[in-house]
């Protein structure tokens, strides 16, 4: 994994803007895995693309995640300090298939893919998402003899499908017990690798750009021009420029 260019960090921002967090994650590991087409990056299970798009972050800026929760309870804010490369690990391989059996239920499947959150998408209704999504990633299913499908499972099923599902893939939702140091409330904080990845996408695009206005001004330069200096190069013309 390579750190992305500027010029690079522009179009991936460019072209995500007004697309949901999927695509756009897929945009920046597009652009980070060019040589793997977009169908296959579809395919990868979501822990695999969040294990990438964490690789690429740590490559880009190191392993210090500097993260922000707020407590459920009184609101207070707690400023978190995490380690990419511990990340890393928690981001376990998923399973290519996975096994449930009760009584007399036997469910085969794979991991849920980009692919099939996109699919999923549009669903008026959370239950109507929630067995598309099942019935995508059942590769096998049959009650005794009969093959049925995620509408004729039962509620109860469908929580232990659910859970079979997040457990073959560890690294899909990546959870942190904190406790508010305010009022000691307790609670599980879900880190979404793909939208804190995002977030430093957008904001180092932001820089860029006004970079690019502060020294295309001051020199006359086009935006090539100012993108084919090093970072290091930029800084020292800007110092330069503000004095």
């Amino acid at each position: 994994m390579r750190p992305l260019a500027a010029r690079e960090v522009l179009d991936v921002w460019e072209q995500g803007q007004g697309y949901g967090p999927t695509v756009r994650a897929l945009v920046l590991l597009a652009a980070a895995c060019s040589e793997e087409p977009w169908e296959e990056l579809e395919a990868l299970p979501l822990g695999e693309r969040d294990r990438r798009l964490l690789d690429l972050r740590i490559v880009t800026a190191g392993r210090r995640l500097d993260a922000f929760a707020g407590c459920p309870s009184c609101g207070e804010p707690l400023d978190l300090s995490l380690d990419g490369g511990a990340l890393l690990t928690a981001c376990g391989p998923a399973l290519s298939e996975g096994e449930l059996a009760r009584e007399d239920l036997a469910l085969r499947f794979r991991p849920v893919s980009s692919a099939d959150v996109l699919a999923v998408e549009r669903c008026g209704e959370v239950e109507e998402a929630r067995r598309r999504l099942a019935d995508r990633c059942l590769l096998e299913a049959r009650r005794g003899e009969q093959t049925v499908d995620a509408g004729a499972l039962s509620e109860e099923e469908m929580t232990d499908l659910s859970q079979a599902l997040a457990e073959a893939d560890p690294g899909a939702e990546l959870l942190f017990d904190l406790r508010c140091p305010a009022c000691e409330a307790v609670w599980q904080q879900v880190l979404d690798i793909a939208a804190f990845v995002w977030e430093e996408l957008e904001g180092q695009a932001r820089r860029v750009l006004g970079e690019v206005h502060v020294l295309a001004r001051a020199y006359g330069w086009r935006e090539p021009d100012v993108l084919a200096l090093s970072p290091r190069r930029r800084r020292m013309y800007l110092e330069m420029v503000s004095v």
